[in-house]
């Protein structure tokens, strides 16, 4: 028996691609600061770097804005913070703040955000920090996330997720390659403090299938009627083909 060429992860025992309900707390807009305000020295802090911002008033280049550690309010440029969906996915920001916001000392090993990639267009870029024991070691690592033509999304091309979620997920159980298991997402002052030590939930460990298991026929079998079920979606059975084309070999048959 041959081995599949492509590993997929699933959400369901059998491959479904039917959407699960996320947490409106998860897909809240939050507004971030990206530095410290004001930035000049002497001056008291009305404003940190990585805590969560309440939005007063919004001119489109500016913005007057509380801070809900100091509870000062500013005007400032808009270009000072960042939106963030998920808890993980930063909006607009560099790789070198995305350093920085990870290297801030509430961070633990692991900790991680998604950004847009600054090289790749319409790609995105994973960062995640890597903690040792001797500060001076401490650094971030970054990897490019790639899309395929029906929009799924991976690291390694053996490997490939329907949506960013899934792809944190699944990181967030292996590191499959990457410098370490993601832990949690990079703190953010005034949010994460309030939630004391209870951890986010960001992956629930889900059954998975045997590859070896599986027979090509089987694998890309249609559904004929409403009770003849497929062991995988459509979307899935698009995700293997589209790889299958990208890496141009022959050699990825299974045994039948």
């Amino acid at each position: 028996m041959g081995t599949c060429p492509i590993r997929c992860q699933s959400n369901l025992e059998i491959l479904e691609n039917q959407p699960e309900p996320v947490s409106p707390a998860l897909q809240e807009s939050l507004v971030v600061s990206l530095c410290n305000y004001p930035s000049f020295g002497h001056t008291e802090l009305t404003m940190c770097i990585g805590e969560r911002l309440s939005v007063l008033t919004d001119d489109g280049d500016f913005m007057m804005v509380r801070s809900t550690s100091t509870g000062c309010e500013s005007y400032i440029p808009t270009n000072y913070t960042t939106k963030v969906t998920h808890r993980w996915l930063f909006t607009g920001i560099s790789r070198c703040k995305a350093v920085e916001l990870l290297l801030q000392p509430n961070n633990q090993n692991g900790a991680f955000l998604i950004r847009e990639s600054e090289t790749n267009r319409d790609c995105y870029s994973l960062s995640v920090l890597r903690r040792t024991n001797s500060s001076y070691l401490d650094c971030v690592k970054h990897y490019c996330i790639l899309h395929l033509p029906n929009g799924w999304v991976y690291i390694s091309p053996g490997l490939t997720f329907p949506s960013l979620r899934h792809l944190v997920e699944h990181y967030s159980e292996s590191t499959d390659g990457l410098c370490c298991r993601l832990t949690r997402p990079c703190f953010i002052l005034g949010l994460d403090n309030a939630r004391e030590a209870r951890p986010v939930p960001i992956t629930a460990r889900r059954p998975t299938i045997n590859w070896k298991d599986i027979s090509r026929s089987v694998l890309f079998k249609r559904k004929r009627t409403e009770s003849d079920h497929s062991l995988v979606s459509e979307g899935l059975r698009e995700a293997i083909t589209s790889y299958l084309q990208m890496t141009e070999s022959n050699d990825h048959s299974w045994d039948t």
